[in-house]
């Protein structure tokens, strides 16, 4: 399969990008050499090794990866994907060398005897079960704020309150050291519930759900939530008195790591429902009502695997273009010399049927979420930028997307700011680099977005983007865990501005109970939102 590019007005940006979407199958565990393949686990399997490094993981990676290893924020998962299809050798090298500019630190500090431990635990921690993760220094509170200015963390966050962060508001690389603070997940304690404006109203809408991802309403108002790690996708049909569904159904299962959900054609009566798995876009024949599916997925587009796995679709208002958002394998590895990057961090256009696939625009590190317009039409993404700078850099970020329109990553951030870990490359880019509208706190985690076309809220709502915040990793004091707003002022462009909408999904003590993903407009008005740490759905309503 061969991917087009779109023809930049920029000669220089074209050439730099104008490449055959080849999917590599030879490409090492980060490039690992091939004598790494060969080196074998002294320990593998045996009970003592993996106790032993279940432990050393708990002290170690837990905190980033998650306790059992399902990754957190723009961080992998380790119990599933290239981790665990990669050699015992090749993940042994991987800990030993680290990649520190994608914030992995290398552990050769470690004997060989615990590194290896390690790598048998990972190699069955689907069984082995979750281990027990060893708070690290960073997650303490200081007593001040970790930002400044319009910097802030989720002490700070509060329903109603406006942030705007610009360009001139960035500081220096390195400014601060960069951390690793990933979000312990607690039960949600009993006096704990997320916090919202007056006059709006939350509730629970759907609980126990399995890793409850992206959210989306189908045309006659039944709601799809893609279970990413189960596979499937779970449908809730109509809603009583309570605000609670009708009826729950599981439309399909087998997937592989579900995410984007989208129907076409658009308007009342869609013919297909197309889904983002992991590695290629699928699409199932659909009719309003269905509630198991009528068919088989019937794959369109094969997409590359690894590194940032959610591929969100959509489909432009004409429902000539499906867009579809691929995220980078890294942190910032740079695609002159990783061939696992070459045409990633991506959105890509294609034609309905998956033919004509081209790059839409590029140099977006991992544009997670996907929403079109429907009064203008424009495209816009919710992006995840890169991490390891600090804590104030860099900032996640919404914006409409430009055709063709080029945003930095790996070799800029934010414009002309170039990233010191490519410092002096393609110096021919600056000018070049499109500044996005909107940009957010950094390390938020950035997820799905949606345009409020209800009509339960106030009249100045409508219109507007609503997101949901994952929440941060690499800061030493969390942001995010929230859902944001950002007005459009009725005119379909950003100003800048943002508004806390939905928080108070973090502890005082610091750790999160509940993490926004997946967000959308349910027929009654009101505001459905996704909570992968919880796993729940909530229902905002205007009373």
């Amino acid at each position: 399969m061969q991917v087009s590019r779109t023809i930049y007005s920029s000669a220089i940006v074209t050439t730099l990008l104008l490449t055959s979407f080849v999917l590599s199958q030879t490409a090492t565990f980060h490039s690992a050499p091939p004598s790494a393949a060969q080196s074998k686990n002294p320990v593998a399997g045996q009970s003592s090794a993996i106790n032993a490094g279940k432990t050393l993981y708990g002290q170690n990676c837990a905190s980033c990866h998650g306790a059992g290893g399902e990754g957190t924020g723009n961080i992998p998962a380790l119990k599933s994907g290239p981790t665990q299809s990669a050699k015992d050798g090749e993940v042994f090298w991987f800990i030993t060398k680290g990649s520190v500019d994608n914030g992995m630190p290398a552990w050769a500090s470690l004997s060989q005897a615990k590194r290896w431990q390690i790598v048998s635990y990972l190699k069955v921690m689907k069984t082995a079960g979750a281990a027990t993760p060893v708070a690290s220094a960073d997650a303490s509170l200081p007593t001040a704020k970790s930002g400044s200015g319009p910097f802030i963390d989720f002490r700070d966050e509060k329903p109603g309150a406006f942030r705007k962060i610009t360009v001139q508001d960035l500081p220096e690389p390195y400014a601060t050291k960069s951390s690793s603070n990933g979000p312990h997940i607690v039960p949600r304690p009993q006096n704990a519930w997320p916090q919202t404006l007056p006059g709006f109203k939350v509730d629970v809408f759907a609980s126990n759900l399995d890793n409850p991802r992206e959210i989306r309403t189908a045309p006659n108002g039944d709601i799809f939530v893609a279970e990413m790690s189960a596979g499937d996708i779970k449908i809730f049909r109509g809603m009583t008195a309570d605000g609670k569904p009708e009826q729950t159904a599981e439309f399909v299962g087998g997937l592989d790591e579900p995410f984007g959900i989208a129907f076409y054609p658009s308007g009342p009566n869609p013919q297909w429902i197309y889904i983002g798995n992991t590695n290629a876009v699928v699409r199932i024949p659909y009719q309003n009502g269905d509630l198991k599916a009528r068919g088989t997925p019937q794959k369109l587009v094969d997409l590359p695997t690894g590194g940032h796995s959610t591929r969100e679709v959509r489909f432009s208002l004409d429902d000539k273009t499906m867009f579809v958002s691929v995220g980078s394998a890294s942190n910032v590895d740079d695609p002159d010399t990783h061939s696992s990057e070459k045409n990633r961090a991506d959105i890509l256009a294609a034609n309905p049927d998956g033919s004509n696939l081209h790059v839409y625009a590029s140099g977006i590190r991992n544009p997670v979420g996907l929403a079109v317009n429907p009064k203008t039409g424009e495209l816009w993404c919710s992006v995840n930028e890169r991490d390891a700078l600090g804590d104030n850099l860099v900032p996640d970020y919404i914006t409409h997307v430009q055709e063709g329109g080029f945003y930095g990553w790996p070799w800029y951030y934010m414009g002309d700011h170039q990233d010191p870990r490519h410092a002096g490359k393609h110096p021919e880019l600056r000018g070049k680099i499109l500044v996005p509208d909107v940009l957010l706190q950094p390390h938020n985690a950035s997820l799905e977005l949606t345009f409020y076309d209800g009509k339960s809220f106030p009249a100045e709502y409508q219109g507007d983007i609503f997101a949901a915040e994952h929440g941060s990793w690499n800061k030493a004091v969390r942001v995010g865990y929230e859902v944001i707003r950002v007005p459009l002022h009725q005119t379909g462009h950003a100003t800048g501005e943002y508004e806390d909408f939905l928080t108070g999904f973090v502890t005082p003590d610091g750790n999160a109970w509940g993490r926004p993903v997946g967000i959308t407009v349910a027929a009654d008005g009101s505001l459905l939102v996704a909570d992968d740490g919880s796993n729940t759905i909530w229902r905002i309503s205007h009373q």
